[in-house]
């Protein structure tokens, strides 16, 4: 059958909608490159905010015409909702009437068998649903059917055990995980094969990785050392285990980017303690400020979380303050969500309003702006090294790529291909991108603004 496929959410999703698609090949199905084409259509879902349900819910309201008019014309049509979502709300999904197919994210390898089994039934009444989740599921054994671009996502655990009281993971994806070192490493070496020369590690927590007595430094390490990579990176670890072997890993290794990103979600003691965090304020600066120590010029990016129950003036305030004094590179900051089955959900009330999430998201985007603007500013006429990743989409004639440190530069067109790693000198900066040109040919250079 004909499969069209869409992903939303984080890396990991895309990852994973990569083995979704080896799944079904192996089993003779094809992916469809568009709605229109296909008899089958999956959804693999994101389930950290309530900004991504409202996306898929949208999105299977527009489905609902096609399906009905698909089923008229071939007597069958399955419209399957994966991932995280579907693992959070597991039989409740049925609810909406389009939606006839239910698997979480352990479950894939089912897939083939669940589809085959709505194929040939009345779809308008059948259902069926693989939501279980597993102790040992690492996917091992399947080759991910890669996405095009220079960058290969590979998992090398799965789960997590941290229990941050806002989050869904554990619930969704279960417990920690993972991969042998020879399995990664076997998925590296046939990247190499198929031209990628970035690899990026993936892991809800990969600081925690630990197989036959391994750890992730050592993990890193044998990844960066495997001839054809060009670059590692990873994403994302987390503040209590952050090892000094690591630090040395991506210090010493010119393979291994420097670029750290380090969640904070708050700057509050009392709000990081009913996040269950695990550390304090005062303990992450330190880190951070270490990580610098050891690492030269390296790039620290982070998370945060506005409004979390109880949030105080205070707590922002204390937020703001650290991340003035961290100086993150950039920061993904986001609204507080409550999140089915979490354990904030059940102990503490969304008592901060929308209007006060709203207006200090806004403070901490301003004022991290600010930062990044000044700190890229100072990033003009130094020479970076920057990989091509593809053009740019707003430029025409003008080229994307990203440095180490996982910065945007945009330049004019090089006669390079994709994956190169070439010289451009830094002319221009916003608080997002870096403006340039490569050193080795002679092109005018646009004004950014």
């Amino acid at each position: 059958m004909k499969i069209f496929l869409e992903t939303y959410g984080c890396q990991m999703n895309v990852s994973d909608s990569e083995i979704v698609c080896s799944v079904l090949a192996a089993a003779g199905h094809e992916i469809a490159p568009a709605l229109e084409e296909a008899e089958v259509v999956l959804i693999n879902t994101c389930a950290i905010r309530e900004n991504a349900y409202r996306k898929i819910y949208g999105r299977l309201d527009r489905l609902r015409p096609h399906r009905l008019r698909m089923i008229k014309e071939k007597g069958h049509f399955v419209v399957g909702l994966l991932g995280c979502m579907a693992q959070n709300l597991k039989k409740d999904m049925f609810k909406h009437p389009v939606v006839n197919l239910v698997v979480g994210p352990d479950n894939y390898r089912a897939l083939p068998d669940l589809i085959a089994k709505l194929a040939a039934r009345d779809q308008i009444k059948q259902t069926e649903i693989d939501a279980d989740l597993s102790e040992y599921e690492t996917y091992q054994g399947i080759d991910p059917k890669r996405f095009d671009g220079v960058n290969a996502w590979v998992t090398i655990m799965r789960g997590c055990d941290n229990f941050c009281t806002f989050c869904v993971v554990p619930y969704t994806r279960g417990r920690e995980r993972s991969r042998s070192l020879s399995d990664v490493l076997a998925e590296v070496h046939r990247l190499v094969a198929q031209g990628f020369s970035q690899v990026t590690l993936l892991g809800q927590n990969v600081n925690s990785y630990q197989a036959e007595g391994l750890s992730f430094a050592d993990l890193i390490v044998a990844v960066a050392d495997v001839p054809g990579v060009s670059r590692v990176r990873f994403t994302s670890p987390h503040p209590k285990d952050f090892p000094d072997a690591l630090l040395e890993a991506i210090a010493n290794h010119p393979n291994i980017c420097k670029h750290i990103h380090l969640p904070l979600q708050s700057g509050s003691d009392r709000v990081l303690e009913l996040m269950s965090r695990t550390y304090t304020g005062a303990e992450f600066l330190a880190l951070a400020q270490k990580i610098r120590r050891s690492i030269p010029n390296v790039s620290i990016s982070t998370d945060i979380i506005v409004g979390f129950p109880t949030e105080t003036e205070s707590d922002h305030q204390k937020t703001l303050i650290l991340l003035k004094t961290v100086g993150f590179e950039s920061a993904y900051i986001f609204k507080y969500s409550e999140r089915k089955g979490t354990i904030a959900s059940k102990k503490f009330p969304d008592d901060v309003s929308s209007a006060l999430k709203t207006s200090r998201i806004v403070a901490l985007f301003d004022t991290q702006r600010e930062i990044a603007l000044e700190k890229n500013r100072t990033k003009i006429g130094s020479t970076l090294n920057v990989m091509l990743e593809g053009e740019s989409d707003k430029r025409p004639g003008f080229q994307v790529g990203k440095t180490e440190g996982n910065m945007t530069v945009i330049f004019p067109q090089t006669p390079h291909p994709l994956g190169t790693i070439i010289p451009i000198v830094v002319t221009d900066a916003t608080s997002a991108t870096l403006l340039g040109k490569s050193q080795s040919l002679s092109m005018p250079v646009l004004e950014m603004f």
